[in-house]
């Protein structure tokens, strides 16, 4: 039910739009007219109804008529972030909500939605809880009552509670225990972040994942699965009216939580770059770093994503071409620009060739980084960047569940849906100097945590 971390969403898609094609024109056509004012287009996300209940459930309808598929998704606004006590517990529960309820047994909700063609998953991340169902226009119906069925009445009993315990602590050992990338990954939110919450990891500490009880379980139910927390996303083929009839019947009863709790810890000052070292068995040393960068919505932002794609994307960026095909010295090395809706990181990974020593790997990797916020970057590299970020914006409008997942996390993090046109601004507002300048305050190098994945010493000997 878990993805691993991300820069950019890209959920699930379940056929395509004829939304997606004309944007994509428009796109093509603004992109080769730069000098001229950008075309007026129709953003589809416009025409997001907002509806608030007596309950504080917060319902986004989108009606799009393009394809039979409706994408109904509800995204809880708790994650790894607001765990103060217990920690994996937000995690947790995105499988326990799949342990039936009062009426329904053990995994019935997604049979139930597969065996009609549906698809249904969830995922945590460290501000949000995620759950959709995508199906065909007929079993939304459906859908409205098992998820309130699940909302009202889940089954938090020890047999339930001790058969995803296991699975997670399963899930932990397989993604993060037994896996170099997964150890680094992890390593290095503990390095960067000293006193935010973003330091856990999503999945959880061992210790706790093996002492959660049912006791806590239901005291996480109650504060956060309750209506005013959550927000209820839908795109696709349906009738706004008998939705919104459906979901007041099926969820207009859920109950609300005067003690939603968040974490209140700022992240102080970094004074001095931060190192770590990993043991692990591995043939290919891993380099991790990263720099504390600010939250979704900032200024900055854009010249970030910009920097990130001048670094790592595709085989022509900076670190690809310096460390793996001019040095040779690494497997591969990638960056990016992680905006959180309370702080950001900037991190990037070099996995060295066998046989490479690591700090050769560093030398490269950081000069790299460095050369940019010195020299700066040309006209043609942010130019290949902005095009390459406006066709991923563009290609990720193209399906119900696209729209309902840009929507949702709109919603919870901005508490607004952000215009199209606004966000496509951003992007070709940047400039080679606002490149260089991200990268000059940003990335600088007694800011950086710097993990190394080697082999033990002993087994270097």
């Amino acid at each position: 039910m878990k993805r691993p971390p991300r820069l950019r969403e890209r959920l699930l898609r379940t056929g395509s739009s004829g939304v997606l094609s004309g944007l994509m024109l428009l796109l093509v056509a603004s992109s080769a007219a730069r000098s001229e004012p950008a075309p007026s287009f129709e953003d589809p996300a416009a025409r997001t109804r907002t509806t608030v209940l007596e309950n504080g459930l917060t319902v986004l309808t989108l009606e799009d008529h393009t394809t039979p598929v409706v994408s109904f998704q509800i995204w809880v606004q708790v994650g790894s972030g607001d765990e103060a006590r217990w920690t994996g517990i937000a995690h947790l529960f995105e499988h326990m909500m799949f342990r039936g309820s009062e009426r329904l047994p053990p995994e019935a909700h997604g049979r139930l939605i597969g065996e009609r063609g549906g698809r249904v998953n969830a995922f945590t991340s460290r501000d949000v809880t995620v759950y959709f169902d995508d199906v065909t226009s007929e079993h939304l119906p459906l859908v409205v009552e098992l998820e309130a069925e699940r909302l009202r009445s889940l089954d938090i009993s020890e047999e339930s509670l001790e058969s995803e315990r296991q699975v997670v602590i399963e899930e932990r050992r397989l993604r993060s225990e037994d896996d170099p990338q997964g150890r680094a990954f992890e390593n290095l939110l503990a390095l960067a972040f000293q006193a935010h919450p973003y330091r856990i990891p999503t999945v959880g500490w061992m210790s706790d994942l093996e002492k959660i009880g049912v006791e806590e379980c239901n005291e996480f139910f109650r504060d956060y699965y309750a209506a005013n927390n959550l927000v209820v996303a839908v795109a696709g083929d349906f009738d706004t009216e008998e939705l919104l009839a459906l979901i007041r019947k099926h969820m207009g009863p859920l109950r609300s939580s005067d003690h939603i709790a968040r974490n209140p810890q700022l992240e102080p000052e970094q004074r001095g770059e931060r190192r770590a070292v990993v043991h692990f068995d591995v043939r290919a040393p891993i380099l991790a770093a990263a720099w504390h960068a600010p939250p979704t919505g900032h200024e900055d932002g854009a010249a970030l994503d910009v920097l990130s794609s001048v670094l790592s994307s595709g085989r022509t960026s900076r670190l690809y071409r310096t460390l793996v095909y001019d040095e040779q010295a690494a497997l591969g090395a990638s960056g990016a620009y992680w905006e959180l809706m309370r702080a950001g990181l900037f991190y990037a990974f070099a996995i060295a060739r066998p046989g490479v020593d690591i700090g050769r790997v560093e030398s490269l990797f950081f000069g790299e980084v460095d050369r940019i916020a010195t020299e700066g970057v040309t006209q043609a590299e942010v130019d290949k960047a902005k095009r390459t970020l406006e066709v991923d914006l563009i290609e990720g409008l193209g399906t119900a569940h696209a729209l309902a997942s840009r929507i949702g996390r709109d919603m919870v993090s901005f508490g607004r849906i952000r215009p199209l046109e606004e966000r496509l601004s951003e992007i070709r507002s940047v400039t080679p100097e606002d490149v260089q300048r991200v990268a000059a305050t940003w990335l600088k190098p007694e800011k950086r945590n710097v993990v190394h994945v080697t082999q033990p010493p002993e087994a270097s000997q």
